[in-house]
């Protein structure tokens, strides 16, 4: 909760800042693109990634892509050397980490608690990002007003340290991949399809 809090916090504090660096309305908007465009960029690749690979190491890698990511763009914040494209840049960055991250993140569930808690496990996810979307804005909000946006990505880069910790101590068994590399992109492939036949 305290991540997705953190998260919440950085899109505040990046559409605020844009509106400072930039009077343009596109490139107020082109804040919320670069934090979208990674999903449809990334998505499907991402899932099949946590099927092929260590999910703890993806993890750990993820997390620490957005670690570095914010807390640069907080330095560089404060130090008043962000430019407009370089946010939109940074913003697209931490939504492929985030990407990247979330299939990896959902599919750890059974690993972490038992088949009787699974339910319970999900609906306390949901809980705990809903919640973070409820109070990660207004918290951000006051930071922005406060200290200013560079404090709010530093912010968010530091919220990622409980997760951090979690998978630094978290004893995972070995993850075999679910299938190879060519299946992952068949069923992709076959997704499609399937989705376009659709009406």
């Amino acid at each position: 909760m305290v991540s997705y809090t953190g998260t919440w916090m950085q899109n505040v504090g990046a559409g605020w800042l844009m509106t400072q660096l930039s009077d343009s309305p596109l490139m107020v908007s082109l804040v919320q693109a670069a934090s979208a465009v990674p999903v449809f960029v990334a998505v499907l690749p991402a899932g099949a990634l946590a099927d092929m690979v260590d999910r703890r190491r993806l993890l750990l890698f993820t997390q620490s892509w957005m670690i570095v990511a914010a807390a640069a763009l907080g330095l560089l914040t404060l130090l008043h050397a962000t430019s407009p494209w370089m946010l939109l840049a940074f913003t697209f960055l931490l939504g492929i980490g985030a990407v990247m991250n979330d299939p990896a993140w959902q599919a750890i569930t059974p690993d972490v608690v038992s088949p009787a808690q699974h339910s319970s496990a999900v609906a306390l996810n949901s809980a705990g990002f809903n919640v973070a979307r409820a109070a990660g804005p207004a918290l951000g909000g006051l930071v922005v007003a406060a200290a200013g946006a560079g404090w709010s990505f530093l912010l968010n880069a530091a919220s990622f340290s409980g997760v951090m910790y979690f998978l630094y101590n978290w004893k995972s068994h070995r993850h075999e991949p679910r299938q190879h590399a060519a299946s992952e992109m068949q069923f992709a492939k076959d997704f499609f399809t399937f989705a376009a036949h659709l009406r």
